[in-house]
């Protein structure tokens, strides 16, 4: 959700808003290293494993809690890299090829994979974790199309599980009841995940539940555990705000008493910061959502618990 409020005729906010624009513009890339996995697609994955590329690095964390020493899970897009913005390298047209089982979110989020699938002429099954997904209640955007960031909250979390390893015993039928016990073994733990955060989150004081992010990320996380978004510093990541959208933020956090803007680690943190400063809130400018980050944040689970314990900290 982007605050759209009347901008008010600041000069210092204008003047603030055109050098944040700047800084956006500059700081808004990918990491160009190299893609994570338990193996790597086309370069020698292990003998008798099933090579599953998928789009981002939470999602190869989930294929390899299911499958363990099964698969090879192979994310295209490094730790710290955007999703959103990613361009694939000619090494990614091989990785695809070579793949039995191919997982994208869908929605919007990764569909760059879609050409690449094509030029790769790959014939592995491609999934889109998020879209048609039973039992998921979708939160639309102004557009009326959906938010793309179910996996954000941990009970969609769980419904990817199930869809992977679905999708893994169609594949690999042999290991059919490996693929389900990995499955009941990791949402296990997936639903003691969602009860802490439930108990972190009822430790901020009610009328302090007020996030402000980067990009709109948090809505299906904000929804789930009891959250208000105030609004959003861009649209979309690569996107420039305007003056007016800037202005606006600005005023809406003053306005709400918002304690913190927060922003994820893969972008310039610049305008967040400059948008805190004028506000009079934190910032904080290491968060994890489309990607994962480094220990303790480099699995699913670390990278929740390393999120709400940012955001806890920063709203109590």
């Amino acid at each position: 959700m982007t605050v759209r409020c009347r901008p008010q005729g600041h000069g210092s906010l204008l003047l603030l808003a055109g050098a944040l624009a700047l800084a956006v513009s500059a700081g808004t890339g990918c990491s160009t290293g190299s893609p994570t996995g338990a193996g790597a697609a086309g370069s020698g994955a292990s003998a008798g494993r099933i090579v599953v590329v998928t789009s981002t690095t939470v999602f190869a964390d989930m294929v390899a809690r299911v499958g363990g020493s099964l698969v090879d899970a192979v994310s295209l897009i490094p730790n710290g890299g955007d999703v959103h913005t990613f361009a694939p390298r000619p090494l990614d047209v091989e990785r695809i090829s070579a793949a039995r089982l191919i997982l994208m979110n869908g929605l919007g989020l990764d569909d760059w994979m879609t050409r690449l699938i094509s030029d790769a002429g790959a014939t592995a099954p491609v999934v889109r974790l998020a879209e048609d997904l039973p039992g998921a209640s979708y939160v639309l955007g102004e557009n009326g199309t959906p938010n793309p960031h179910l996996w954000l909250d941990v009970a969609n979390a769980q419904r990817y599980v199930a869809r992977i390893a679905d999708r893994l015993a169609q594949v690999d039928p042999a290991h059919a009841a490996d693929y389900a016990a990995g499955a009941t073994a990791y949402t296990g733990r997936l639903q003691a995940l969602d009860g802490w955060i439930r108990a972190r989150v009822a430790t901020i004081p009610p009328d302090g539940r007020l996030l402000v992010s980067f990009h709109d990320a948090f809505p299906y996380f904000a929804r789930a555990y009891g959250l208000e978004i105030v609004g959003t510093v861009v649209a979309a990541p690569g996107q420039e705000p305007g003056a007016g959208q800037v202005i606006a933020l600005i005023n809406a956090i003053r306005a709400a008493g918002v304690k913190a803007v927060f922003a994820e680690a893969q972008f310039n943190p610049a305008i967040a910061e400059a948008i805190a400063q004028e506000s009079g809130a934190q910032v904080v400018t290491d968060l994890y959502n489309d990607t994962l980050g480094n220990a303790p944040a480099d699995t699913y689970e670390g990278m929740m618990r390393w999120d709400v314990e940012r955001i806890v900290g920063a709203l109590s």
